[in-house]
């Protein structure tokens, strides 16, 4: 009896396992469902060729295009003055900025301005007597001679006895050594070469100058220069006068400027040439950085695309007939974001932003944003 169930069994589970494998190889043989194939929508633009402004972007800070350091060529106590020198203070051409304490100097100055004189009245008997005839220009000069001024050019001698004669008394040479002294008794006294601004005060009043010592530094606040670093690429497109737009970093101020010079060489460390420029404007402070944009030169039969388009080997996509395909353009100019390039024929429909994992020969589905083609007067830009 326990054999006729074990077989039965055994049938069973043949019976079993081979129902089983019928449907496992059924459930193969059905066909997978294939999935649907997408079509990407791409943004594009017609090509419309026109004339390109090439428009170089640089940057720095303002300087003032008249800056005088100031330093001491004498030495003495600084006295007080009508102003506080002080950075921020205003002063008019002429003006006293310094005033150092020369009444030692002054003492001598004068004193070799009384030897000057005495030594022209000496000499005055002599001349009444063996030059009558110059006696009178001479006479006049000491009329005319006061120790509080400038001391006056000695009169013109007309022979050469009267020059030996003169010249023989050392007058001539204590002459120039007097004048020597007043050319230094003036820089005890500095003055404002323009009208201007103090931006640096290093000394204060009552404090020791010496000779040689820096002072501070004074500006004209009406022009200022920008210097700026470019390719040496640009060095044949650059012209001095120039207009120039330039705006603050928030963008919200602009000022307009011009080339005012052009470096005759080429930095060989940077390969960059040197251009500054002239900037007018009472809102604007030395040291504000400003950034600017010099027309440089103007590309015919060109269009302006985003950077990213350009692919490598001088290559963009464009659209034919819903499929990608790639044509070779010439570069002419590339900034940060911007690319202008040439040899891409009117009428081509171009991507307008980049795609990504896109390859020639892809399906695409062209759409055109709510922008105009590119025309003459403004080009199109790509995003």
């Amino acid at each position: 009896m326990r054999k006729i169930i074990l077989s039965l069994l055994g049938v069973l589970l043949i019976v079993a396992a081979y129902f089983v494998s019928q449907s496992i190889a059924n459930n193969e043989k059905k066909k997978r469902p294939t999935p649907a194939k997408v079509v990407k929508t791409v943004f594009t633009d017609t090509v419309k060729n026109s004339t390109v402004q090439i428009v170089i972007p640089a940057n720095g800070s303002l300087v003032a295009q008249r800056r005088v350091e100031l330093y001491a060529e004498v030495q003495g106590v600084f006295k007080t003055s009508g102003k506080l020198f002080k950075p921020g203070q205003e002063y008019r051409r002429g003006e006293n900025l310094i005033r150092i304490d020369a009444s030692e100097y002054y003492a001598s100055v004068q004193s070799s301005k009384s030897n000057l004189y005495n030594s022209i009245a000496a000499i005055m008997p002599d001349l009444r007597l063996d030059f009558p005839e110059v006696f009178q220009k001479w006479q006049s000069y000491l009329n005319g001679f006061d120790l509080n001024k400038s001391t006056p050019k000695l009169p013109e001698m007309t022979s050469e006895k009267e020059n030996y004669f003169i010249t023989g008394r050392g007058i001539v040479s204590n002459y120039y050594n007097v004048k020597n002294l007043e050319q230094r008794l003036a820089k005890y006294n500095i003055r404002a070469p323009f009208t201007g601004i103090l931006t640096e005060a290093l000394v204060t009043e009552g404090s020791l100058i010496r000779n040689g010592q820096k002072l501070g530094e004074y500006i004209d606040p009406s022009v200022y220069e920008m210097e700026v670093a470019l390719s040496k690429t640009y060095a044949s497109l650059l012209k001095v006068g120039e207009s120039v737009v330039l705006t603050n970093l928030d963008n919200t101020e602009t000022y307009s400027g011009k080339v005012s010079r052009v470096n005759g060489s080429i930095d060989a460390a940077t390969q960059t040439i040197t251009a500054y420029i002239e900037v007018k404007n009472k809102a604007l402070k030395e040291g504000m950085y400003l950034e600017a944009n010099l027309n440089a030169k103007e590309e015919s039969d060109a269009i302006e695309v985003n950077r990213s388009l350009v692919m490598e080997g001088d290559q963009i996509f464009i659209v034919r007939d819903s499929i990608l395909d790639l044509i070779d353009v010439n570069p002419v100019y590339f900034s940060d974001t911007k690319a202008v390039i040439k040899d891409v024929p009117d009428g081509t429909v171009m991507v307008s932003k980049p795609i990504p994992g896109a390859y020639a020969g892809m399906a695409v589905k062209p759409f055109t944003e709510n922008t105009d083609e590119l025309t003459e007067n403004a080009p199109k830009k790509a995003n």
